[in-house]
């Protein structure tokens, strides 16, 4: 049975579709998140985290009026609150319908009738705000999540053995302990798959919480492990792993979740889930539109 995502998503997926040679914003695809949200009891009118999209273009071009290219990345994000996503596909040909449109007189000019285009399109699309900005090579460069570390270098690989590849929430075993402790974790095989297209995405999860609840460290690399043939978009992992963890947990206790996709077609989203007792400081670069944030050598 085809959900109504599904449906939404694939206008343009598993088609042959030429390049508009012109501006064109019918191109944008809007994905309701309430389908997937409501398999996992979270509720849009009573989200369990804030969060944000983040979103990074690597190659958005366009012309001056006299035709001089103008090439750069495009950031982007919305918050997690609003009832939609933007389908990833629709958004690159969108973009690439900038490609043989020409805005303003200079280069400077150019980019800015651009965004402003772009941050109404997709405000509107979305029905909620956008924030867009343009980054020059000369963009200040962070590297982030530094302390977290790698979850397979905490335990023992030669005794774990992974043979469940569809979510298996299950595979999550946790003990109690005296007092809480702060986790700093990341697992950088993040595989799952586009739930239209079914090709391949990979990334790094960031997952910290605090708690008296131990959440063990060979199960959750399990866990992680077992999306490898899941079909999601990517804001839906981030949310899935969030959730999963977060029903494990204390009610008071801290839990946030970052997910950095690798680029695909140019595009690469980065989600980003926090409970809603902290406000985590590890996201400000990332949450920063004029800051180029990064961690390790795929993104």
């Amino acid at each position: 049975m085809v959900s109504n995502t599904d449906k939404i998503a694939s206008r343009f997926l598993g088609k042959k579709v030429d390049g508009s040679e012109a501006y064109d914003k019918s191109l944008l695809v809007a994905v309701p998140r309430e389908e997937n949200r409501r398999i996992y009891s979270i509720k849009n009118d009573d989200l369990p985290f804030y969060g944000w999209d983040v979103w990074h273009a690597y190659e958005f071009s366009v012309m001056t009026e006299n035709g001089l290219p103008v090439t750069c990345l495009m950031k982007l994000k919305y918050n997690c609150d609003n009832e939609f996503l933007i389908e990833s596909k629709s958004l690159k040909l969108y973009l690439n319908s900038f490609n043989m449109s020409r805005f303003g007189k200079s280069r400077g000019e150019c980019l800015d009738i651009c965004k402003k285009i772009i941050q109404e399109d997709l405000s509107e699309k979305l029905k909620t705000s956008v924030e867009v900005s343009f980054l020059k090579n000369s963009v200040r460069r962070v590297e982030i999540f530094e302390k977290y570390k790698n979850l397979v270098d905490l335990v023992d690989e030669s005794e774990i053995v992974v043979d469940k590849f569809k979510e298996s929430p299950e595979l999550l075993v946790v003990e109690n302990l005296d007092s809480d402790r702060e986790y700093y974790l990341t697992f950088d095989s993040l595989r799952s798959n586009c739930r239209v297209t079914h090709q391949p995405d990979f990334g790094d999860v960031f997952i910290y919480y605090k708690s008296k609840r131990h959440i063990k460290e060979s199960g959750l690399v399990k866990y992680l492990a077992s999306f490898r043939s899941e079909f999601h978009f990517h804001e839906e992992c981030c949310e899935m792993i969030f959730k999963r963890i977060f029903d494990l947990l204390e009610e008071n206790d801290k839990l946030s979740v970052c997910a950095l996709y690798t680029r695909r077609g140019g595009i690469d989203i980065s989600p980003v889930r926090w409970s809603k007792n902290f406000e985590p400081s590890e996201f400000d670069e990332l949450l920063d539109v004029n800051v180029l944030a990064r961690c390790g050598i795929k993104q």
